[in-house]
């Protein structure tokens, strides 16, 4: 059964590295440009884990997880952030938000990956 990943990020070139390294070890992809996308997205496409960027237009990263755990969809769903963001208030507001990981841009290819494996078994 192939996974399928929630990639959020306002740069279309990141969006599009972390999709070439995940569709290449076998997930399917769903991308979003920003946090009121992906809640859109998530609705239809039902992901087995999310990767988010913090900072974005329209709903940033901390806002899109709120909103994601209080749906029906969002509950269990492994999200790990994927930021420049360094700051551990940050980090602390998102693990309370219900993250699980935070990785910081730019990203190794090859953690990126092990990191999925392991949230998604």
């Amino acid at each position: 059964m192939t996974r399928t990943v929630l990639v959020v990020d306002d740069s279309p070139s990141v969006r599009r590295m972390i999709s070439m390294t995940l569709k290449g070890a076998g997930y399917s992809v769903v991308e979003a440009e920003d946090g009121q996308m992906a809640l859109e997205r998530a609705s239809s496409a039902r992901p087995d884990a999310v990767i988010t960027d913090q900072n974005m237009p329209r709903l940033d990263g901390l806002g899109f997880v709120r909103a994601f755990r209080a749906r029906p969809e969002g509950r269990g769903v492994p999200v790990v952030f994927l930021s420049t963001e360094t700051d551990a208030a940050k980090k602390d507001q998102a693990r309370a938000a219900g993250a699980i990981g935070w990785m910081v841009k730019p990203f190794d290819q090859a953690k990126l990956l092990d990191v999925m494996r392991r949230v998604l078994g």
